[in-house]
């Protein structure tokens, strides 16, 4: 069985889904896969941002992470999204790189790409939900396999129960309500898992 290729990509303005994507690769290596983190680039105006210090300091914080290209999709046999909600839908930045894939989409070259997502929010109903599953309507264009988490771990449970990907929400002091890293972890093995049947069942 080839090693999986695992591509954890997130927009974070003030790091809750940058722990998210942290955790996510945290899961997929313990599955034996070769990760790799990277962000969508921002697009908020520099006044916008130093009005608020988490986000500026956020920033700051994860200048070194690389920032997502098509040729990362590309590369990866699994992929994991994580995102804030906006209004009950993807972040404009996330929203910006997926508008570019359009390419790689044509010459097929995201067909078969195994896909989870994940989202936050400052409210228990304030577009988890709704928030991945734009996300997945976008993959099901380029003929992604999503593979949600439904409720095959105790942890989804234990996380506040969302079968479509792990969601938590944060308060305003950027504190998560929801102990979601075992759920995180489960998701990303079993992406990595459903991905290398793909891959293997593709090669046989």
């Amino acid at each position: 069985m080839s090693q999986i290729k695992l591509a954890v990509i997130y927009y974070s303005s003030t790091g809750t889904n940058h722990q998210l994507a942290q955790w996510a690769a945290e899961g997929g290596k313990e599955a034996g896969a070769e990760v790799k983190i990277a962000k969508a680039p921002e697009l908020a105006p520099e006044a916008a941002i130093a009005q608020n210090p988490a986000w500026k300091a956020h920033i700051e914080a994860t200048k070194d992470v690389p920032e997502v290209t098509v040729d990362d999709l590309v590369w990866a046999d699994a992929l994991i999204f994580s995102v804030p909600t906006r209004f009950g839908n993807v972040p404009a930045q996330m929203k910006q790189f997926l508008d570019t894939t359009g390419g790689a989409w044509f010459e097929g070259k995201l067909a078969n790409k195994v896909v989870s997502a994940m989202s936050s929010a400052s409210n228990p109903h304030g577009g988890q939900e709704q928030t991945i599953l734009q996300l997945y309507t976008t993959m099901y264009h380029w003929g992604a396999i999503v593979a949600a988490p439904g409720y095959t771990d105790p942890s989804i449970f234990q996380s506040g129960g969302n079968p479509y990907g792990t969601s938590v929400t944060v308060d305003q002091e950027g504190n998560m309500k929801e102990n979601v890293r075992d759920a995180v972890i489960h998701q990303a093995k079993r992406t990595v898992t459903v991905a290398g049947w793909v891959k293997n069942g593709l090669q046989g």
